[in-house]
């Protein structure tokens, strides 16, 4: 980068040492805060800036003006911010530059990418230099070579996620869609599997409340299912009307990001997270080493042959299911593949959960006639599907016709229902079903409208618990 004018700006690095001086610096913002309202009258938003002379950690910047259209509006995390006039204060002692609206300005500029050299949002006292130019220059010349500190190789994978819980998280965003009414779900992925939770809804509530396949209100379409990653968990993070206007142009899609105080949270047993008013995020350059370290593992599951079993099933399933599809030993897929699959007929063996049953009682999986008759939702760490338990599959399933009380001792150890010391149900405990194979066939209703009408039903399997 090109040698400082230093009566123009101040390097980031001697900045922290000019306690209550006023300076001007010009930086890349790595960390970006959602804007919110002072406890006065004012708006305020929080960044933080680097350079090359201090990259790691940088320097906070908190700006307050007189309403949120005054504040910066950061097009892309990693656009470059020219401050002049802000004071170096410092609080638990760590420095942080101070905006004043009475007498500081800022201007924005496009990052590493951009090719003006003109800012693109400037604040109303901004008084432009034509030497600017070359130091905007010279950052996204440094920028190129750019990558993140030690500090970020240590944030959590989503295998590591834990309820009610604020983290931070590297993830690639999947894609972005309104779910309702002013809001918004980004949907984001690792590479990893998030642990399964227990299952709080009651079995019984199945006929009126079912156990959600998903958390937005209407199933993705096809084309967006079959551009996701078959392996991996993709955690849905709800964007609210309040923050909408403040986030959705900073993420992309394909991108990664470094999301920071993400609050995590479990709905019917489905992971999501939830940004905040304290909701940062931070900048990831692309081709970054932590982007590689992500998708590394999952490259090598992918060529590994059990790599499609989830992360939580080892060291191995539970033996209360045994399948009999043997067809040049299919592997494992998982629910995601299933789902994705080329065909509309097609047979799989995964390793899944079962969290819900309908019917759920013992005496109601048979109809009148005596034929097996029954819908399981099933789950592992990419989806959840129905797959249905009919006739001669469900003869095989539950191993003949057992009396009633050995059904309901099978679908007990299915569904993971809580059992006290002397062998009776546990009212109202949460179900921690187990990890369990079976097999797969789908097919179709409707002969003009095959993958609308797909569904899906268990077969050559047999429930030995």
């Amino acid at each position: 980068m090109e040698e400082r004018d230093d009566y123009t700006f101040m390097t980031i690095k001697d900045a922290t040492l000019a306690i209550n001086q006023k300076v001007n610096l010009i930086g890349v913002v790595v960390e970006w805060g959602f804007p919110k309202q002072s406890k006065g009258s004012d708006s305020f938003c929080s960044l933080k800036i680097f350079d090359e002379s201090r990259s790691t950690p940088g320097i906070s910047v908190n700006i307050f003006a007189e309403n949120m259209e005054k504040l910066p509006r950061v097009v892309s995390v990693g656009d470059i911010i020219q401050l002049s006039h802000v004071m170096i204060k410092t609080h638990n002692g760590e420095a942080y530059a101070l905006f004043n609206k009475k007498f500081s300005s800022f201007a924005l500029y496009e990052g590493k990418n951009g090719e003006d050299l003109l800012p693109y949002q400037v604040s109303l006292r901004f008084r432009p230099r034509e030497q600017d130019k070359k130091f905007v220059g010279g950052l996204r010349k440094w920028l190129s070579n750019f990558q993140l500190g030690e500090d970020s190789r240590n944030i959590p994978l989503l295998r590591e996620i834990k309820k009610g819980e604020c983290m931070d998280l590297a993830c690639k965003i999947l894609h972005i869609c309104e779910v309702a009414e002013g809001e918004w779900m980004a949907f984001v992925w690792d590479g990893t599997d998030t642990p399964p939770n227990h299952i709080l809804n009651k079995l019984e509530d199945e006929m009126d409340n079912q156990l959600p396949l998903q958390l937005e209100p209407l199933p993705l379409s096809r084309d967006i299912l079959h551009s996701f990653p078959t392996v991996g968990s993709i955690l849905r993070v709800i964007i609210d009307q309040v923050n909408k206007k403040h986030v959705l142009h900073l993420l992309n899609t394909g991108k990664w990001m470094i999301f920071l105080n993400v609050l995590c949270k479990v709905n019917a047993g489905l992971w999501y997270g939830m940004l905040t008013h304290f909701t940062r995020l931070r900048y990831m350059p692309s081709k970054d080493p932590l982007m590689l370290e992500r998708q590394r593992p999952f490259e090598k599951r992918l060529s590994i042959q059990y790599g499609r079993m989830p992360f939580w099933s080892f060291p191995w399933i539970s033996r209360i299911t045994e399948v009999d599809y043997n067809d040049d030993k299919p592997p494992f897929v998982t629910l995601m593949d299933v789902l994705n699959h080329q065909k509309v007929t097609a047979k799989f063996r995964c390793t899944i959960r079962v969290v819900a049953a309908l019917p759920c009682r013992a005496e109601d999986v048979r109809s009148p006639c005596g034929n097996y008759r029954m819908r399981l939702t099933l789950e592992d760490p990419t989806a959840r599907i129905h797959a249905f338990v009919f006739g001669e599959d469900g003869e095989k399933f539950f191993d003949g016709y057992p009396s009633v009380e050995v059904l309901k001792r099978k679908l007990n150890k299915l569904l993971g229902v809580a059992i006290s010391d002397d062998g009776n149900e546990i009212k109202d405990a949460p179900r921690n079903p187990p990890w369990v194979q079976c097999c797969l066939k789908s097919y179709y209703l409707d002969k003009n409208d095959k993958w609308g009408s797909r569904h899906y039903r268990i077969f050559d399997t047999k429930l030995v618990g």
